[in-house]
């Protein structure tokens, strides 16, 4: 996620972002970056282009994705329906210790990452409300 915040951040300036500036940034190391990186514009997550001015990028329709499409692409699922603690045999009609209020908090962050558009979480990054790194 750190890494798509970037993106856009770098987007809404008018400029492409490199995967070296991007891990630098977040304090990624960059192997394991450009394999997310892969993933997310292989599912049109995020844009990019090859060159001297190549890097990655977000689109206006890019900004309106849901924060859950990065989840799904890179996490899968699991966080939207799994167990809070990883069991496969875990529903409502044979739950784990957690079962009740981890539904709960998953009902609560799926709200959030479902309504949340990385636009909008952009938007307090441009104004200074929210930040990624100190």
């Amino acid at each position: 996620m750190r890494a798509v915040f970037y993106i856009a951040q770098s987007s809404e300036e008018g400029r492409k972002a490199g995967i070296r500036e991007i891990a630098e940034h977040i304090n990624s190391p960059e192997p394991f970056l450009a394999k997310i990186l892969q993933k997310l514009s292989k599912d049109g997550l995020v844009l990019s282009s090859k060159g001297p001015n190549g890097g990655f990028y977000l689109d206006s329709s890019g900004l309106k994705r849901p924060l859950a499409d990065i989840v799904q692409a890179i996490e899968g699922d699991s966080i939207f329906n799994g167990c809070g603690m990883g069991l496969s045999y875990c529903s409502e009609a044979n739950p784990c210790p957690l079962h009740d209020d981890f539904k709960k908090i998953r009902a609560q962050i799926v709200v959030m990452l479902r309504g949340t558009s990385i636009g909008q979480f952009n938007e307090g990054l441009i104004q200074g409300q929210l930040t990624l790194n100190k």
